[in-house]
């Protein structure tokens, strides 16, 4: 049970993350017409977004580790937000109405911000 409950926190906190991030960064956007179609939209992102960083990133990681250690992890925030825009592509994709505009502000800010986001929201929810 504590394992649905952490993913139902995870998945929520990253759908509120994609959602505060279409507000606030310039170049992110999602055009739905109801608030059902936001929070469904908002949602299927984020399990997108899950899904890809599970799959990718540790393969990513692995290949391209001599990277990292060269550029003391910095090379991360170009591999998370080549994964963020990767995500846009694949929403697009499925028709869901989110889009990045493109690599360079959009999608790296917009990759650390989600990511900040769902990590201070996942503390602060994930309390016993």
């Amino acid at each position: 049970m504590d394992f649905l409950k952490g993913l139902l926190i995870r998945l929520a906190s990253t759908a509120v993350a994609f959602w505060l991030a279409t507000l606030l960064i310039p170049g992110i956007s999602l055009d739905s017409a109801s608030a059902t179609e936001t929070v469904t939209t908002l949602v299927l992102v984020a399990v997108i977004f899950g899904v890809v960083n599970a799959v990718l990133q540790p393969i990513i990681k692995t290949v391209g580790c001599g990277f990292y250690l060269l550029t003391l992890g910095l090379i991360a925030l170009v591999v998370n937000g080549l994964l963020f825009l990767l995500t846009s592509w694949i929403a697009g994709e499925a028709g869901l109405p989110f889009h990045v505009d493109g690599f360079w502000p959009a999608a790296v800010l917009g990759a650390l911000f989600v990511g900040i986001v769902t990590w201070i929201l996942g503390a602060v929810l994930d309390r016993d």
